[in-house]
């Protein structure tokens, strides 16, 4: 075993705090703050960062020019209530919806993720 503690995700991001705080009401989860770096930390210890990146162009998903590297996907009991929730918080619902089971929304950042049927 190399580590006993599972690692942290990193997104780039133009502002660490407000893509921070979107994230922290998605999962109420405890956010710490400092200048170009946000944590968001779960119950459970597994956390989430962000980091300040001048000139950040965000991911361009389905198209494979500026590839999404990667996405997070939230499992939820009812896609229209979480739907509703992420869009008042700042969420985009994508225009490319390629299945029925999960939805893919944009955070604030730009960066795709998914809210998944249970």
């Amino acid at each position: 075993m190399i580590s006993s503690r599972f690692p942290n995700v990193v997104l780039d991001c133009p502002d660490p705090a407000a893509l921070g705080r979107f994230y922290a009401e998605i999962v109420d989860g405890r956010l710490n703050l400092s200048d170009d770096w946000a944590e968001l930390e779960s119950s459970l210890g597994q956390s989430i960062c962000f980091q300040q990146v001048a000139d950040y162009n965000p991911p361009q998903w389905p198209n494979q020019e500026v590839p999404q590297q990667f996405h997070l996907d939230f499992f939820v009991a009812d896609l229209d209530v979480a739907e509703a929730a992420v869009l008042q918080l700042g969420a985009t619902k994508h225009q490319n919806q390629p299945g029925t089971s999960f939805r893919v929304y944009l955070d604030p950042a730009g960066h795709p993720f998914c809210l998944c049927v249970e």
